[in-house]
């Protein structure tokens, strides 16, 4: 059986360095979480392995809820959510929390169909009530109309969903709760949510999963962040956005600068303005205690979300991920100090 996409990069040890680190002994961080950003935080800490092979970051793609619990459990000095975290859980953290938005990306809806067509476009009717349930045929009146000249099969969607605990499901359950509202009703938002149970629902497990899944199954439909659809070359929806337009994922820098970011550095956007918006895009954070019992470990921390908000930011764009606006990268910078 063929693994996953990204299968390998479940549990990846890399050596983190920077030319700002400094350290005799041998540090090792331990985080957990996010699939999400997995692709460009494992890229970093690739690119940070020359200056100081004595600071070790082993990280651990397991999905957002799973890297949330790994945190409250104390086994990791770190954790990453796209989720965030919610404020009766940072209440059981006695250290202090501090979350850090480190990157941010846009969730595709992505889909599996005989001769592949490009840029097919789903209307704000549509796509939710696919994952409702309610829409079942790829040839449904609904998508034939908005996609003329574009032979759709008499196929039943199959839909392919989360097996885990996600933040991916979370900010696509926002996004779908707050255009149409017998979602909102009926399903809600969330880490989880019950899909319908009916053969047609798929669940796999993380972004590399669903992927790997919708990519295998005919007439299958599936949410993942655009950096898997990206590196897997997987066709990626043409969504129709607040104002009507029907627009492809991969140019949401202006959407996510008008997102202001408050005091907890926890901002959403489940329904972007904007004529040239995405519809789907979110920050996804890091987790640190502000108060650890190891000073050097604080340090390494401190030095590691710097990396990222510099060097780290220049690999945005070619992962699939959408740098962080200017303004942003300070605000990170001046709570990142609360780490200690």
């Amino acid at each position: 059986m063929k693994k996953p996409f990204l299968y390998t990069v479940l549990v990846t040890v890399v050596t983190l360095t920077t030319s700002s680190l400094s350290f005799a002994d041998r540090v090792r961080l331990t985080g957990s979480g996010a699939s999400f950003p997995a692709p460009i935080y494992l890229s970093w800490f690739k690119n940070l392995n020359k200056a100081n092979p004595n600071l070790v970051v082993d990280y651990q793609s397991k999905g957002s809820g799973a890297g949330v619990q790994d945190f409250l459990n104390k086994t990791v000095d770190f954790a990453a959510s796209d989720s965030a975290m919610k404020t009766e859980d940072m209440a059981k953290v006695s250290e202090g929390v501090q979350l850090l938005p480190m990157t941010a990306g846009e969730i595709i809806v992505t889909y599996n169909l005989p001769g592949n067509p490009k840029g097919l476009k789903l209307p704000r009717d549509v796509y939710p009530n696919i994952f409702l349930g309610k829409i079942t045929k790829w040839n449904d009146p609904k998508i034939a109309a908005a996609n003329p000249g574009v032979k759709l099969p008499d196929t039943p969607i199959t839909v392919v969903v989360r097996a885990d605990s996600s933040g991916t499901t979370a900010v696509f359950t926002k996004h779908l709760s707050a255009i149409n509202a017998e979602f909102k009703s009926t399903l809600g938002e969330g880490n989880t949510v019950n899909w319908p149970a009916t053969n047609k629902f798929i669940k796999s497990p993380k972004n590399d999963g669903v992927t790997a899944t919708v990519r295998q199954t005919p007439g299958a439909i599936g949410y993942i962040e655009y950096s898997y659809a990206k590196l897997a070359k997987v066709e990626s929806a043409l969504l129709q956005n607040k104002d009507g337009k029907f627009v492809t994922p991969g140019n949401s820098v202006e959407t996510l600068a008008a997102i202001k970011i408050p005091e907890d550095m926890i901002a959403w956007a489940p329904d972007p303005e904007g004529a040239n918006s995405y519809p789907i895009v979110t920050y996804t954070w890091m987790i640190f205690r502000k108060n650890n019992s190891d000073a050097q470990k604080a340090k390494a921390m401190r030095d590691m979300v710097e990396f990222g908000l510099t060097e780290g930011q220049k690999m945005a764009d070619a992962l699939g991920y959408i740098p962080l606006p200017q303004s942003v990268v300070e605000q990170v910078r001046k709570a990142a100090a609360n780490i200690k």
